[in-house]
């Protein structure tokens, strides 16, 4: 085989392999996990749906875990940015330490420490925010829904303020727990999310 063939066959090797997945990084609570459902229904496999059906080369790991606190997120994450080496870490915690009425000091400094730990490891972050119900107190309640906010300020990431929009206390919408999103509901948990996924997708190209 002359060389100029040896060349021509290994840049036709090279257009056949497959574009390298950037890893998007999905650390959350059992309303990322799926809880109830059927891990292929939640919002997590839907937005790998649409990042394929829209010809994005991303990866979504769903490293979300049911009733995990902020404190249980940061546990696991250098773990995971090791692991995978996420483009984007997106950041679904909270809950659980609100309706366990958890100091929201250490709330905020929990996930302060994951942004910081994203960022260092060279990943994107994307913020999703939670509310809680108001029978907590309207102190409590207003200031676990701020506590995102100041992160997001503080650290420069982007926010979105509520994945539950449209969702939360709607009927049909959650399960009969009244805390988990039903299957009918997860495309929009998608489309509340996706606005700053895309956001982020633009940024890069």
């Amino acid at each position: 085989m002359t060389v100029w063939k040896r060349c021509a066959a290994v840049f036709l090797f090279l257009l056949a392999m497959p574009v390298h997945a950037q890893n998007i990084l999905l650390v959350g609570d059992s309303i990322s996990a799926a809880f109830g459902l059927e891990i292929s229904e939640g919002w997590g496999s839907l937005l790998e749906q649409r990042l394929t059906d829209e010809g994005y080369p991303h990866s979504v790991i769903n490293a979300s875990v049911s009733g995990d606190t902020t404190a249980g997120g940061l546990a696991r994450l250098p773990g995971l940015l090791e692991e995978f080496e996420p483009e984007l870490v997106i950041i679904e915690l909270g809950g659980n330490d609100g309706l366990r009425a958890l100091p929201l000091e250490n709330m905020q400094q929990n996930l302060s420490a994951m942004v910081s730990l994203s960022q260092q490891a060279g990943a994107d972050v994307i913020l999703l925010g939670m509310m809680i119900p108001p029978n907590y107190g309207p102190r409590y309640a207003d200031g676990f829904a701020q506590v995102f906010h100041q992160v997001a300020e503080e650290r420069d990431v982007t926010l979105v303020p509520f994945l539950l929009e449209g969702v939360g206390g709607v009927e049909g919408m959650m399960q009969d727990d009244g805390v988990h999103p039903t299957a009918a509901a997860q495309p929009l948990l998608l489309d509340n999310a996706w606005p700053a996924i895309r956001l982020w997708l633009d940024s890069i190209e």
